[in-house]
């Protein structure tokens, strides 16, 4: 055999990194790179995405807590304005309890029921506070002078209602809402700070996989990193967008 021959029998072997396309180095080097783009791309988009829900999650614990404050100032001015109520009923069942005895007043079904002229009882009725106005004439129309069932007080009929305790619910309820909003853009922001974690992998592996000696190795690399980029861009599909 001349060693043209041999020459040419060396050049026609197959090299082993000709065999398949995922044992060209060029190739893989070309889907690492497409890959680490693709993870550098989304790892700014997470990281953008984490800063806006930051941003909510503050945002909202402040809100919650501007909330949470009026709402203890309203429920204090609600307390403040039923003691006045409070103090202004015993003063006037007493005031007509009185005048009853002492014959000022007719009868105590009377006194009750219409505020006598010239009388500090009637004199205490008529500077009842309007929101107080219609629970004590519900409660006078129940009889309470001659009918044992009618209702204790004005303070448990459903006509007593002191607007600023109504106030002070509804901002507690907003509070509270407010928070769990800030709990959940927390979570958020967490979730997308996982997605960046996943993405950085992939850099990782996408990085490494050129620098393994072997093709089996490379692909081992890469396999891992795209697996992780597959993974992370299905959570992050699944996560809220704030823009």
């Amino acid at each position: 055999m001349s060693a043209n021959t041999a020459t040419e029998n060396i050049d026609e072997t197959p090299h082993e990194e000709d065999k398949g396309f995922f044992h060209k180095s060029d190739r893989i080097e070309l889907i690492a790179t497409i890959a680490i783009a693709i993870a550098t791309i989304l790892t700014a988009w997470s990281a953008f995405e984490a800063g806006k829900w930051g941003g909510t999650q503050a945002i909202n614990f402040s809100e919650a807590g501007a909330a949470r404050t009026e709402s203890t100032r309203a429920d204090t001015l609600a307390g403040q304005l039923t003691q006045i109520d409070v103090a202004m009923y015993l003063d006037w069942v007493e005031a007509v309890a009185s005048e009853v005895k002492e014959g000022e007043i007719p009868s105590l079904e009377e006194g009750l029921s219409a505020p006598q002229l010239g009388t500090v009882s009637g004199f205490l009725r008529v500077r009842f506070r309007d929101e107080f106005v219609p629970a004590v004439d519900a409660w006078v129309a129940t009889d309470p002078a001659n009918n044992p069932a009618a209702p204790k007080t004005p303070f448990v009929m459903d006509e007593y209602v002191v607007a600023k305790a109504v106030e002070a619910n509804a901002l507690s309820a907003l509070a509270d809402e407010k928070a769990q909003d800030a709990r959940d853009a927390n979570q958020n922001g967490d979730n997308y700070v996982l997605t960046m974690v996943l993405f950085a992998s992939v850099l990782f592996f996408s990085g490494v996989s050129s620098k393994m000696g072997s093709h089996r190795n490379q692909l081992l690399m890469l396999g891992f990193g795209i697996v992780i980029l597959v993974i992370g861009v299905v959570i992050l599909a699944s996560l809220p967008v704030l823009v």
